[in-house]
């Protein structure tokens, strides 16, 4: 059953059709290329969602991230994950405060970091799995709890956590059913030769870009509602929905390369993100609807970090993206 747009929605996806197209503007006044990245950060923004971003140091990842925030007017927050990091030091303590009138004493509540809309942890793996779990609770839950109380967080709340590809010595990575909790795996890659000398040019200038505030908070939270009241047509959700489970080994009817080079598949939260990834697609480029090029758009990003190849598949030097490009290829429409 697909349900009807009313005449508000659709003067609103019109208007997040011309926001998207400010909000890429602004950003692209600080961060030079990378529009494929800033595109599935919004679609992760606006779908209530997380990401993970794998890249190398120095490719303005947390510049990236910043700018974000300052383009839609909402508080960031960065936090580095080290070894002796705890998890307190991520979600906040309790402190003794003396009344100065009364000369009573007594327990506060101290807000950490992760009080903020968009927080990013950076370099997530170099901390233990207690101060990742702190984090990924927070994600899941919204909330915090400190010595028996609940604390609400900020809204909206996006977690941006970043991973360094190279350097594994000393690091914590992430259990699959953790990585299961961020909606995108996003690979921020090197920029091209010409982006390279545009970026050396302009921040080693005098340049300083003024960004214009396009959201705010408010207006972010109506945006998801209406991300939620978007319609799909059932082909479009079955699709999703069997590109999911064709990376399962053990499903009827799984390709032998399936069971060749995985292990383990996708489950239905990759289903779930795969639809919520097209509809905000969709409504992005004012369309009242996504179809089944909006599900194959996002398939990589929800995808890549739910599959679990084995070793044949790394004696043969096959990746996760390799495998979806041979699934997308070979599904049918």
């Amino acid at each position: 059953m697909v349900v009807k747009q009313d005449a508000s929605d659709m003067e609103i996806v019109q208007e997040l059709k011309k926001s998207h197209a400010e909000i890429i503007n602004e950003i692209g006044k600080v961060i030079i290329g990378q529009q494929k990245i800033i595109d599935e950060l919004l679609i992760s923004l606006f779908s209530r969602g997380h990401c993970l971003l794998v890249g190398v140091p120095g490719l303005a990842k947390t510049l990236l991230i910043s700018t974000v925030a300052r383009v839609l007017d909402l508080k960031f927050s960065r936090i580095q994950f080290t070894p002796d990091l705890m998890p307190s030091d991520i979600t906040g303590t309790e402190v003794i405060e003396e009344d100065q009138t009364t000369g009573r004493k007594a327990f506060k509540f101290v807000r950490g970091p992760v009080f903020a809309n968009i927080v990013l942890a950076d370099e997530i793996n170099r901390t233990p799995p207690k101060t990742q779990s702190a984090l990924l609770q927070a994600m899941q839950e919204h909330e915090v709890s400190a010595s028996g109380e609940t604390h609400k967080l900020d809204e909206p709340f996006f977690v941006l956590a970043t991973q360094n590809p190279i350097e594994q010595e000393g690091t914590y990575p992430l259990p699959e059913a953790q990585l299961d909790r961020f909606m995108f795996n996003l690979w921020v890659d090197y920029p091209n030769e010409s982006e390279e000398e545009e970026i050396v040019r302009s921040t080693t200038s005098s340049y300083q870009a003024d960004l214009k505030k396009v959201l705010d908070s408010k207006r972010i939270m109506e945006l998801q509602d209406l991300v939620r009241r978007v319609p799909v047509a059932d082909n479009v959700i079955r699709y999703a929905v069997s590109l999911a489970r064709k990376t399962r080994p053990d499903s009827n009817g799984a390709e032998k390369f399936i069971k060749d080079w995985i292990n383990w598949g996708a489950g239905p939260r990759a289903s779930q993100y795969l639809v919520l990834g097209a509809k905000t697609r969709a409504i992005l480029e004012g369309r009242p609807t996504p179809d089944i090029e909006d599900i194959r758009a996002v398939a990589k990003p929800v995808l890549r970090h739910r599959l679990v190849t084995n070793f044949n598949a790394e004696a043969e030097g096959i990746t996760a993206t390799h495998i979806i490009d041979k699934l997308i290829g070979d599904g049918e429409a």
